[in-house]
C-alpha cells in the first residue's frame, strides 16, 4: 500500500534514509513528515521504501527516493514510483524534475525507465562530482 507518511513512520524512514542514500539529509525528512512537502511510503507491514517530493506547482521535486537496502531490486521502487506519479498527475502536477549523480547509471537508467529524460548537465552539484537533472512530463 502507498500513503503518506505520518509522525510514526519516523524512526523507520530514518533508518531507510541512512541506509540507503550515499549523502542523507535528515531534517528534510523531519520537516518534511508534517509537510507541506509530501513524503509517500510504500507501507509493507510498515514503511520499506519512501519518496520525499517538494512541491512547486505546476511542477514537484523529487528530493528523495529510498528502498531499505535489503528490498532493493524487487520491484518495490517501481511500484512507489507509479503509486507517486499517479498521484502527482491526480493534483494536477505537470513535471516532475530531480538530480541525480552524473556517473550513477543504475539510478539513471532506474528513473530512464519511467521516461525521464535529461534536461541539464550540473557540474560539481555535489562534493565529490557532477549531476544531472532529469525531468518527466506527467
Amino acid at each position: 500500500m502507498i500513503r503518506p507518511a505520518t509522525e510514526a513512520d519516523r524512526d523507520r524512514l530514518d533508518a531507510i534514509q541512512s541506509a540507503a542514500l550515499d549523502h542523507p539529509w535528515p531534517g528534510l525528512l523531519d520537516v518534511a513528515i508534517d509537510g507541506p512537502p509530501l513524503v509517500l511510503v510504500l507501507d509493507e507491514n510498515g514503511p520499506i521504501a519512501y519518496a520525499l517530493v517538494v512541491p512547486d506547482h505546476p511542477v514537484a521535486y523529487l528530493a528523495e527516493f529510498a528502498v531499505a537496502p535489503p528490498l532493493q531490486g524487487q520491484g518495490n521502487g517501481t511500484r512507489l514510483m507509479d503509486g507517486l506519479l499517479d498521484r502527482l498527475r491526480s493534483e494536477g502536477f505537470g513535471t516532475l524534475r530531480l538530480t541525480a549523480r552524473a556517473d550513477d547509471e543504475r539510478v539513471r537508467s532506474f528513473y530512464g525507465g519511467f521516461g525521464f529524460e535529461l534536461v541539464d548537465h550540473l557540474p560539481d552539484h555535489y562534493d565529490d562530482g557532477d549531476g544531472v537533472l532529469l525531468a518527466l512530463d506527467l
